[in-house]
């Protein structure tokens, strides 16, 4: 038996914030224009995602139709 008592508990746990992708995990790269095929974002696009502000996010989610509809 613990004649200390317990410790008070401590602030909870930061839930990381949901971050809007595009992604549908079908990744297909096109070798010429280096586009992923299933969500029409470059690799560098992809690969910074996460460290891109809301802002540049939703730039290149705005362009994505446009890339789509073109094929590339």
């Amino acid at each position: 038996m613990s004649l200390n008592p317990p410790a008070p508990p401590g602030p909870p746990p930061k839930v990381p914030r949901a971050i809007a992708t595009p992604c549908v995990k079908v990744c297909i790269v096109d070798g010429a224009t280096s586009l992923c095929l299933g969500c029409w974002r470059t690799l560098s696009e992809i690969g910074g995602w996460s460290g891109f502000t809301d802002a540049e996010r939703a730039e290149i989610m705005a362009a994505l139709p446009a890339r789509e509809a073109r094929g590339g």
